[in-house]
C-alpha cells in the first residue's frame, strides 16, 4: 500500500506538469465533481458574488501501538519497571468528529468561511501492574473564522489566500475517573482535550489547476498558537502542505489521490494539574512530530436534477511516514465522509 501511494505522489507532480502544457483558455470552474478538493482538504476553493455553500463532514480517525520516534515499540518498553518511566500508557484512541461548515462570497475576490465541529473520544489504557482502564471526552470544537481573497482566476487556474482566527469554543477542561482518582474526576491529558484554549491564526494559500480530464492543487496551511491558556500551555504551531490530483470520469464523478506532510511542534508550557511521569500522554515531550499522509477518494455531483448542486465526498487516507517527539500513539487509517451544497 505504501508503494502505491508513493506512486501516487509522483503522478501528482507529473500530471501538474502536464496541466502547465495544455493551452488553456477558460476560468477555473467548480461546476464539476473535481471543481472541489477531496473532502478532507477544508478551503480549498472560492465561490462567486451571493454564493452559498453549506457542508456537514463526518471523520473518524484511529489510533493505537506506540511509537518512538519512526519506530515501533511495545507498550511494555515505556512503562515500570521495565525499563520505562511511566506507570500507564494508552493503547488505543479511536476519535469521531463531526464539523458543520458554511462559505459565503460578499464579492468575486472575497469569500467568508466558518466552521464548527463536535469531536468525541475514548481511549483505553494499559498499567504497569498489568491493569486496564478507559476514558472518556466530547464537545464542541474550536470555532474556525476565516476570509478567502482570490488572488487571480484566469485560464483555468486559481490562486487564493487564506486569513483566519480560531476562537477556544472547545474544552481543555475535559474530566474523567481514573483508577488512581479514588473515584473522583481528575483533568484529562492533552490529547484528550477538545479545544487549544488559545486564539490562534489561520493562514494559507491555495493553488488550484484544471484540464478537461484533470484536475490538482497545492494548498500551504499553517495554525500559528498565540499566549497562553488558562491551563498554563499552549499547543504546538502546525504548518502542513496538501497536494492532490484528480481525473473526472464523467460529469457525476471524479476520482482523487492526495499527498500531505505536516509538520507539528510540541506542546509549551505544562498544566500544573498533570503528572508527566503518570501517563504518556502527560508527558509534553511526547507532542507534535512530522508526518506524511496519503488519501484515495471520490466525489460525487449532481449537475442537474433535483438534487443540482449536491457534492457528495469520500476520502480513506493511511499514514505514509510518522516521526513523533518522544512516545506517541501511531496515528492509523481515517476516514471522511462529507456532503456539500450550493445556492
Amino acid at each position: 500500500m505504501r508503494k502505491l501511494y508513493i506512486a501516487l505522489l509522483a503522478a501528482v507532480v507529473a500530471t501538474s506538469t502536464y496541466a502547465q502544457e495544455q493551452e488553456l483558455s477558460q476560468s477555473w470552474s467548480s461546476n464539476r465533481p473535481d471543481g472541489h478538493a477531496p473532502v478532507s482538504v477544508m478551503g480549498d476553493h472560492t465561490h462567486k458574488k451571493g454564493e452559498f455553500m453549506f457542508s456537514y463532514r463526518y471523520m473518524n480517525m484511529q489510533m493505537d501501538d506506540l511509537k518512538r520516534g519512526n519506530d515501533d515499540v511495545s507498550f511494555d518498553s515505556v512503562l515500570l519497571p521495565n525499563g520505562g518511566e511511566y506507570m500507564v500508557t494508552p493503547t488505543d484512541m479511536p476519535m469521531n468528529m463531526h464539523m458543520l461548515g458554511g462559505m459565503y462570497a460578499v464579492s468575486d475576490k472575497v469569500t467568508l468561511a466558518a466552521m464548527l465541529g463536535y469531536t468525541s473520544m475514548d481511549m483505553e489504557h494499559l498499567t504497569a501492574m498489568g491493569g486496564t482502564f478507559s476514558t472518556a471526552s466530547s464537545g464542541i470544537t474550536d470555532l474556525k473564522l476565516s476570509a478567502l481573497y482570490t488572488v487571480f482566476n484566469k485560464n483555468r487556474q486559481q490562486l487564493h489566500g487564506k486569513v483566519g482566527v480560531s476562537l477556544p469554543t472547545g474544552s481543555i477542561d475535559e474530566m474523567d475517573v481514573t483508577p488512581a482518582s479514588n473515584g473522583n474526576e481528575v483533568i484529562l491529558p492533552y490529547p484528550m482535550q477538545i479545544g487549544s484554549g488559545t486564539v490562534d491564526a489561520l493562514l494559507g494559500a491555495t493553488y488550484l489547476w484544471q484540464t478537461d480530464r484533470f484536475s490538482g492543487g497545492n494548498k500551504v496551511n499553517g495554525v500559528i498558537r498565540t499566549g497562553t491558556n488558562d491551563r498554563d500551555y499552549r499547543l504546538g504551531n502546525v504548518y502542513s502542505l496538501d497536494n492532490w490530483i484528480a481525473y473526472k470520469t464523467a460529469d457525476w464523478i471524479s476520482f482523487s489521490a492526495r499527498v500531505k506532510g505536516s509538520v507539528v511542534s510540541e506542546i509549551d508550557g505544562a498544566n500544573p494539574d498533570l503528572n508527566p511521569l503518570m501517563v504518556i500522554t502527560a508527558d509534553t515531550r511526547n507532542s507534535g512530530g512530522t508526518y506524511i499522509d496519503g488519501g484515495l477518494g471520490f466525489n460525487l455531483y449532481a449537475y442537474k436534477g433535483a438534487l443540482k448542486n449536491v457534492r457528495l465526498g469520500v476520502e480513506v487516507a493511511t499514514p505514509l511516514l510518522q516521526d513523533v517527539n518522544g512516545v506517541q500513539l501511531k496515528r492509523k487509517e481515517t476516514v471522511t465522509v462529507g456532503l456539500q451544497y450550493s445556492l
